[in-house]
């Protein structure tokens, strides 16, 4: 780890600008039914019990034989959890349920199509159909412990079906998300090794079928462009008996998976006792260049992890019927649509389709009808349903007591919109940080114990330690108005064992910068780097502000793209908000800010004059925007994530790279045509980038 101090402390230290929120303390109902409400848990968690602390969430799963050492550091940074045990993910999502809740449902899927009626899968009826599909897997398609098998399915039951077969047997499987591309798919089954491809015919989108096969000839092309041949490709029909694409069946390679089942009707497989430290699952990271990135998830630590943090900060109960309404092509998916609430025996809910479709109340009458009383989301969709139906949520009669969001900072006034129209001021609200990488939540409040504070994910969770470094290691303290790199000093059982098949990219991207001996074996030396810029408060509440390359250096200030939204988001008329850089000659960079309005709003020089003033009052006049763009949409990848490396291209009249994969392509050219025409026409004349302002556009606003 550097030690030697910059003179230039201003330029190793963020200035953060952003001024506190007030906190919200949880509703007594809820207190009262909560997992963790007794204070004594932050005690058992504190840093002078760790590691045996997360014996707590271990002890929440059956376990085949008990293991004999909580944490081995002997090949640090690779650690290894819950070392001499063995248990089966499977069992203890399905199995151990069945003598306690046979006919609850485990699952109810919500087709698309509103007129579909809701299917329940009850705990045996999802043993039945695990075990079936395992028997098929083993003995038609040849998989074994071990081994790797790719899914590239959509939001059906046949996907954590899928998954948790994989699980019994052994195998190792790694979900791309059903929006990627096939290429995409293809250059992730080539990395993993995988021989078999499961997969669907089609899918329900924005009401239109959707032919996903495909993707499954591309993903296969791609793999054999990458030396990788596919051998098997089981594919489940969204209609059984009805194929919905017009692509043929490749002989010898592509089965139709309702046509191979009858044949293991009533068949059981045992579920594999999997040593704890065997890896569960991969997950590719999205946003990187070059060769993807497979995180490597264990069995014993990562279920362990995902079914303690389930319990107590998403607060579910048997009895809840909880719904995350994310993909389960994600992280957030795995973890907290399939694991962690199988694994406590709670009823999960999965949606097929978009959260807007056949219109912005959809959500509200799914939760509505199925008695959602936990609901989970991220930001990205609680601005979409702000912007397109504000009032919606008054509509409908649901009672949500537990909301969480996750995947990205939220911003106040957003957070205080799904506190008080969402949540109808009743539900408690969970804000969250953590990446694919850590399996769970990092940064979060326990509901019960801890107030809310918009804006801000809260401390570390239970048994996570971080801390803030600057650019040159030094810690950035607590209440200082500083920011920095936000880093765990600990490792903790659900973080990723591995980069697949790059244990040294691992190394370097996640160890290499804070390291402070890399001969150690002690995890005090080895802080795990986030990627992401924080600040912490005074009260040890933690607000992130984005990617590291999320900033932008404004004459020496270095402001977070999460503040400037923020702040241009106050303004009542603003639904969404990008900031991005552009090349300045007298400050080197200066901040063009994106907004786009709400339904009924309309584009006015008062509207931009209003971001601007916001932006001076919430920061202050160094992070003024030198303009403010009115657009119609932002340029928004199919997981809804505004793709700002695109819309900093437009703003330099550089490169806007590849937007094939987004989700409204057509948009980029006109916020082209829009921006630069305006722009030439007050005179900015175009110049060349050089090489290092050219990555820089390109790598903004993308996560690696």
């Amino acid at each position: 780890m550097t030690t030697e101090r910059s003179d230039n402390v201003s330029e190793a230290q963020i200035a953060v600008h952003w001024r506190e929120e007030e906190y919200y303390q949880p509703p007594a109902a809820f207190v009262g039914q909560a997992n963790a409400s007794d204070p004594a848990i932050l005690d058992r968690f504190a840093e002078d019990r760790f590691p045996e602390c997360f014996k707590e969430y271990a002890d929440l799963l059956d376990w085949d034989h008990y293991w004999h050492t909580t944490l081995d550091t002997s090949e640090a940074p690779f650690w290894k959890w819950f070392v001499g045990g063995r248990l089966n993910a499977c069992h203890n999502c399905v199995d151990r349920h069945l003598a306690t809740r046979p006919n609850q449902a485990a699952m109810i899927w919500v087709p698309e199509p509103e007129d579909a009626d809701p299917v329940a899968i009850t705990y045996r009826e999802l043993w039945v159909r695990v075990n079936e599909f395992a028997a098929l897997l083993r003995d038609f398609a040849g998989v074994k412990a071990g081994d790797r098998v790719t899914f590239h399915l959509p939001m059906v039951p046949e996907l954590p079906v899928a998954m948790l077969a994989c699980a019994r047997l052994g195998a190792i499987h790694s979900e791309v998300f059903g929006g990627f591309s096939g290429t995409a798919c293809g250059e992730r089954i080539a990395d993993s090794g995988s021989d078999v491809l499961i997969t669907m015919d089609g899918y329900y989108r924005n009401g239109e079928l959707i032919d996903h096969k495909i993707k499954a000839d591309e993903a296969c092309e791609a793999a054999a462009k990458h030396g990788h041949e596919v051998g098997t490709v089981l594919i489940w029909r969204r209609h059984p008996g009805r194929y919905a694409s017009d692509r043929p069946m490749v002989d010898g390679r592509d089965h139709f998976v309702d046509d191979l089942l009858p044949d293991y009707r009533g068949q059981r497989v045992a579920p594999e006792s999997m040593p704890a430290e065997a890896p569960l699952f991969l997950m590719y990271t999205s946003g990187t260049t070059g060769r993807p990135k497979g995180c490597q998830h264990s069995t014993g630590g990562y279920l362990a992890y995902v079914t303690g943090t389930s319990k107590y900060y998403q607060d579910i109960h048997p009895d809840d019927t909880y719904w995350c309404a994310a993909d389960i092509g994600w992280i957030t998916g795995h973890s907290y649509i399939v694991y962690g609430p199988l694994s406590l025996g709670t009823t999960t809910v999965l949606y097929e389709g978009v959260p807007t479709y056949p219109d912005p109340g959809r959500l509200w009458r799914i939760a509505e009808r199925l008695g959602v009383t936990t609901f989970h989301t991220a930001p990205t969709t609680i601005r979409m349903l702000r912007k397109l139906g504000p009032d919606e949520p008054t509509k409908y009669h649901y009672r949500f007591k537990h909301m969480t969001t996750v995947g990205e900072p939220i911003e106040p006034e957003v957070w205080r919109w799904y506190h008080q129209v969402v949540g109808k001021g009743e539900a408690v609200v969970v804000d969250t940080w953590w990446q694919t990488e850590t399996g769970g939540f990092m940064g979060t409040t326990l509901p019960a114990l801890q107030p809310m504070k918009p804006g801000s994910c809260g401390p570390g969770a239970l048994g996570i330690y971080p801390v803030i470094y600057d650019e040159v290691g030094e810690v950035v303290e607590a209440g200082s108005g500083k920011a920095g790199n936000i880093c765990i000093r600990n490792p903790w059982p659900g973080i990723f064992q591995t980069i697949w098949g790059q244990p040294e990219r691992f190394k370097q991207i996640y160890y290499e910068r804070y390291n402070r001996d890399p001969a150690s074996t002690d995890w005090h030396d080895w802080p795990y780097l986030a990627g992401d810029g924080a600040v912490e408060a005074a009260d040890g509440y933690f607000r992130i502000l984005g990617r590291i390359d999320d900033v932008i250096n404004v004459a020496g200030h270095r402001l977070g793209t999460k503040e400037l939204e923020s702040a241009a988001l106050t303004v009542d008329e603003i639904a969404e908000a990008a900031a991005v850089p552009v090349m300045d000659e007298l400050r080197g960079r200066a901040v063009e800010m994106y907004v786009s309005l709400k339904p009924g709003m309309t584009a006015s020089p008062a509207v931009q004059d209003g971001v601007t003033a916001a932006i001076e009052r919430e920061i202050g006049k160094i992070a003024r925007p030198t303009q403010v763009w009115i657009v119609p949409d932002m340029p928004k990848t199919r997981s809804g994530k505004i793709m700002r490396r695109v819309i900093a291209g437009i703003s330099n009249f550089a490169d806007v790279g590849d937007i094939t994969t987004l989700a409204n392509p057509e948009i980029v050219a006109d916020i082209r045509h829009q921006v630069q025409r305006e722009k030439v026409a007050h005179g900015q004349v175009p110049r060349e980038l050089t090489p290092a302002e050219a990555e820089e556009i390109r790598a903004f606003g993308k996560a690696e």
